[in-house]
């Protein structure tokens, strides 16, 4: 099945870096209790960059969805924009962000590639493999999985359906497949990656300390 004209080049894919979550879980590797998962140090380097590093490639512009104060991101130079729903209503918000982002900054980009700023070990083919399974008759929203979960937050999201998740986070929709459903969304299975001998699910998050510990450890081999 051959992906839309418009997917088919990186150029006209925006990305999106999710880093609007609150991070409750890795409070105690902060050392005021509170912070952004996505600029902890991961062998020299926040963890944000590697996620970058990994994406940069792949896609045209980039943005990062994130809350408060911009300025924390500044070293990336990149542009930063908030939930424009507030309240904290979860990723769709985030989503919606970037749809209106590429809408009014990237008028040649139909898609935006969504992915998490804790998830460092991204696949290099990740927009390349979700485009491919898109459909405009069919399916117009492509998420990714792996060992047979799927990820939410990491898929390929048409601009034009901004208006239709505005309305649907206004009307109380608040997870994300309860929205994605509606438009026949499909999954895209990507394989594990060996790391120094080790399988490791492309969409490892590190969600936790020891999970961060983990990351460390495998990047600095």
């Amino acid at each position: 099945m051959a992906p839309p004209q418009s997917a088919k080049s990186a150029h006209t894919v925006v990305g999106l870096l999710l880093a609007g979550g609150q991070s409750r879980r890795m409070e105690s590797a902060f050392t005021t209790g509170k912070g952004d998962k996505g600029l902890l140090d991961i062998v020299g380097k926040p963890m944000l960059a590697h996620v970058i590093d990994r994406l940069r490639p792949q896609v045209g512009p980039m943005v990062i969805n994130a809350n408060g104060d911009p300025s924390r991101f500044a070293p990336f130079g990149l542009p930063v924009v908030a939930d424009p729903i507030e309240g904290f209503v979860g990723p769709l918000a985030g989503i919606l962000a970037g749809l209106r982002w590429a809408a009014a900054n990237a008028p040649q980009s139909r898609y935006v590639v969504s992915v998490s700023t804790d998830a460092p070990f991204l696949p290099a083919d990740l927009v390349a493999r979700l485009a491919s399974a898109l459909d405009d008759a069919t399916c117009r929203i492509v998420l990714a999985r792996s060992g047979g979960e799927l990820h939410p937050v990491i898929g390929l999201w048409p601009v034009e359906l901004a208006d239709d998740l505005e309305a649907a986070l206004r009307s109380g929709t608040r997870k994300v497949l309860d929205w994605t459903d509606r438009h026949g969304a499909r999954g895209v299975d990507f394989p594990f990656q060996s790391i120094h001998d080790r399988l490791i699910d492309p969409f490892f998050n590190a969600n936790t300390p020891e999970e961060l510990e983990e990351a460390r450890e495998l990047l600095a081999r």
